[in-house]
Parts: C-alpha cells; sequence; structure tokens
C-alpha cells in the first residue's frame, strides 16, 4: 500500500492533528512499556490517566464527558478488521505507527465494505491525532520492525462487555459497547464475530 503523511490533504476526511494539548509526558511514559510481540489492547491505564494532560484532553478534546487512556501496542501487519465508534477516537503515537483507514458512510446497505477503498496514513511518534466518529480503523500496523506504542483516549465505558443481546442490521455489528465491527474473513477474529469485509485483508510489508 501507499503509506500516506498526516499532514497531506486526504487525511482531513478522517480526521485532524491535535497540536494544542502538551503530550510528552504521556509519550514518554508509553515509551517505558516493553512491546509485546502480539497486539494488546487496554481500554483504561491508570498510569496514563492520572497525568495533566488526561485533564486536558477530556475538557478540551472531549468537552468535559467522562474519557478513559489506554493502549494498543505490540506488532502488526494486517487490517483483519474495522471498527467504528459513535464518538471521536484519539490516537496518541509514542512511536511511529500507521493507521489504516477508510468511511463509515462506505459501508454497503448490507452491511459490507470494500477493504479496497481504505488508505493507510504514518503517524510520527509524538503525534495525537483525531479520528472523527466516521472514520473505519482498527489496530495499528508497525511503521518499523520494532512493533508500535499508541495511546488510545475514547469516551468511558467504550469496548466494555455488552449486557444485552444484538441482532439483525447493523446492531449485528455491535461488538461491544460503542464498538461496531466488520470482520475479514482471514482476520483471526473470535467465534461470532461479524464477517463483512471483501476483498483483501490488507498488509503493511
Amino acid at each position: 500500500m501507499i503509506i500516506h503523511e498526516i499532514t497531506e490533504e486526504c487525511f482531513k476526511k478522517y480526521g485532524k492533528v491535535i497540536d494544542s494539548i502538551d503530550l510528552t509526558e504521556l509519550v514518554s511514559t508509553m515509551q517505558t512499556v516493553e512491546i509485546p510481540a502480539d497486539v494488546v489492547y487496554e481500554p483504561s491505564i491508570s498510569a496514563l490517566e492520572k497525568l495533566k494532560c488526561a485533564t486536558e484532553l477530556q475538557q478540551k478534546t472531549y468537552g468535559e464527558l467522562p474519557i478513559q487512556i489506554g493502549w494498543c501496542i505490540g506488532n502488526n501487519h494486517k487490517l483483519n478488521a474495522v471498527e467504528y465508534h459513535r464518538c471521536s477516537e484519539v490516537n496518541i503515537a509514542a512511536t511511529d505507527a500507521i493507521l489504516i483507514l477508510g468511511r463509515q458512510q462506505d459501508i454497503s446497505v448490507e452491511n459490507t465494505y470494500d477493504t479496497s477503498l481504505m488508505e493507510a496514513f504514518r503517524i510520527p511518534s509524538g503525534t495525537a491525532v483525531e479520528l472523527y466518529a466516521t472514520t473505519l480503523h482498527y489496530a495499528p500496523c508497525n511503521a518499523s520492525a520494532g512493533g508500535f506504542l499508541v495511546a488510545v483516549v475514547l469516551p468511558k465505558g467504550t469496548n466494555e462487555a455488552l449486557e444485552h443481546p444484538h441482532t439483525g442490521g447493523e446492531d449485528a455489528l455491535l461488538a461491544a459497547k460503542n464498538k461496531w465491527l466488520i470482520g475479514h474473513p482471514e482476520g483471526g477474529l473470535p467465534d461470532g464475530s461479524y464477517i463483512g469485509l471483501t476483498g483483501e485483508n490488507l498488509e503493511i510489508k
């Protein structure tokens, strides 16, 4: 895939760079974490949520809504799935990382999505981006052989376990609280995941 930069015009339909908050302490804290061999996602990390920038992220980026700050870390080279939320997601890169992005508007009425519509973007270490609610995304991919460290900011409760059954239409895509997911047949997702991605399981080599 072509790897675009987040400074390019084509990124604007997916999100924007956040440059009004000093995230130096968060990035340096993340950089002390050992990168695992596989992808690990934790929705809430107390050490990150206690940092001064957490208050600014809550007040400025989420309009004072309660938030959670977690991380997605590890090694990954493939798309495997796409997800979206009913809110923006903030990603803060503590290493260079690559995001593969698409648009919710391009999901078909049958809740399938063609992966050829997606674009890849490099997020430089130390950079934060807001991904809009309509932006399809999933786990970051490696920008180098060493893996990636990315903090993930979302409204509190996002990605927690569901409390009720969800079936039919878009509701069938709901995989966790505030998380609608469409998987690829080759994505290795848990049994019961909604599979609707068509085309190649995109790979960053």
